[in-house]
């Protein structure tokens, strides 16, 4: 138990996501089971701490919990073999969720502090040392200086891109935010925003299509014009209608998103075209 505890506090201390698995209840074979802890991470490499005295059961259980970690759910898991009846609680404590910023400009300042307010963990990104510079951003967990799409190609291959990374560009250039998207379009992100005007996004939109023939079905995931209507001017007020779209994501709330209208129009655009076809 001393060594599951270490483990435990060294996790948390590192801001590492861990599961807890307890033997609830047992009967049977298993009955001596009851209470015996163990720690799971999501690398599968890593061995757990602990042990749940389960026997060929285990690994099935521990799969299972590295499930619900990966989702970030508690669950209540229930075996029945024929050796007995097991029960076991899986606890996921998971790292906060990561909101990388590309662009470190007027509305980057405020997104980042409001953003640590929401327990994310926030990376700053931006090609100007001067702007990215952790002076500016004291709430950010990592404020990088580099081209921004060799960047965003490190954070990959750090594991940092993930589901439940948010990404929100807000460059200083249109450019710079589209060579951005068609860095990250393709990975498992649990959302993506980018600043800019309907009129802009649509051009863009249908630039990237015809000229680099990318599926117009990748763009339905992206959420730009960023944010949620409410009447946003000053940067600080627009970086509450972009973290205010970012938890209605997360939450799956209510609110309309500014971008719902270009979505919209682009599949009933696609499914005109079924039709003619």
């Amino acid at each position: 138990m001393s060594d599951v505890l270490a483990a435990l506090l060294a996790s948390l201390e590192q801001r590492e996501s861990v599961a807890t698995v307890t033997v609830t209840e047992a009967d049977g074979h298993f009955a001596q089971a009851v209470g015996n802890h163990c720690l799971v991470w999501l690398d599968k490499t890593r061995a757990p701490v602990g042990d749940l005295a389960l026997g060929e059961l285990t690994p099935h259980v521990l799969y299972d919990a590295r499930r619900a970690l990966a989702e970030r759910e508690h669950r209540h898991l229930s075996y029945t073999q024929p050796e007995g009846a097991v029960k076991v609680f899986v606890e996921a404590l998971v790292q906060p969720s990561h909101l990388v910023i590309v662009g470190a400009g007027h509305i980057a300042v405020p997104l980042a502090s409001i953003a640590a307010t929401c327990d994310f963990e926030v990376t700053v990104l931006d090609d100007r040392p001067q702007y990215a510079h952790p002076a500016r951003f004291p709430t950010a967990k990592r404020v990088i200086a580099g081209p921004f799409r060799a960047e965003l190609a490190n954070l990959r291959a750090q594991g940092s891109l993930d589901r439940h990374t948010y990404i929100v560009l807000v460059t200083r250039g249109h450019q710079y935010d589209v060579e951005s998207l068609l860095e990250v379009l393709d990975d498992p992100l649990a959302y993506i925003g980018m600043i800019g005007s309907k009129r802009r996004i649509r051009a863009v939109f249908d630039l990237l299509e015809q000229e680099q023939g990318i599926d117009p079905a990748k763009f339905d995931r992206v959420y730009a014009p960023i944010g949620i209507d409410i009447g946003a001017r000053t940067p600080a007020e627009i970086a509450v209608c972009i973290m205010a779209e970012i938890i209605n994501v997360m939450r799956r709330g209510p609110a309309v998103s500014l971008s719902e209208q270009i979505r919209r129009e682009r599949q009933a655009r696609r499914e005109r075209a079924a039709t003619r076809a």
